[in-house]
């Protein structure tokens, strides 16, 4: 994955991507989400893959732009999600805290 991830930021370096304004990377990224929102909405799995993975593309770029380290983001992110306890409601996880605050009704 680390191999990987390094392959699409000197893509985007070569293509001076890496240089762009965040607020660029952040609107491509929208854009690609919406993709994705479409494919799925199709049930079209090669639309899918592709929709997915340029997604994770341009979230490693926007991480470039805004300075931060997408390893790190992702690592951050487990991090905070490893321990935590909760239940799925109408297929979606709420986190144990939410649940005692009544946000699982929402």
């Amino acid at each position: 994955m680390d191999e990987l991830i390094e392959k699409v930021k000197a893509w985007a370096k070569e293509r001076g991507i890496d240089k762009q304004p965040a607020d660029a990377g952040y609107r491509k990224t929208v854009e690609e989400l919406g993709e994705l929102s479409s494919a799925y909405s199709r049930q079209n799995k090669a639309m899918m893959i592709d929709s997915l993975g340029d997604t994770a593309v341009c979230l490693i770029n926007l991480a470039t732009q805004m300075g931060l380290d997408f390893n790190e983001c992702l690592e951050h992110a487990y991090n905070e999600i490893k321990d935590r306890k909760g239940k799925t409601v109408n297929g979606v996880f709420v986190k144990e805290a939410d649940l005692k605050n009544g946000k699982d009704n929402q």
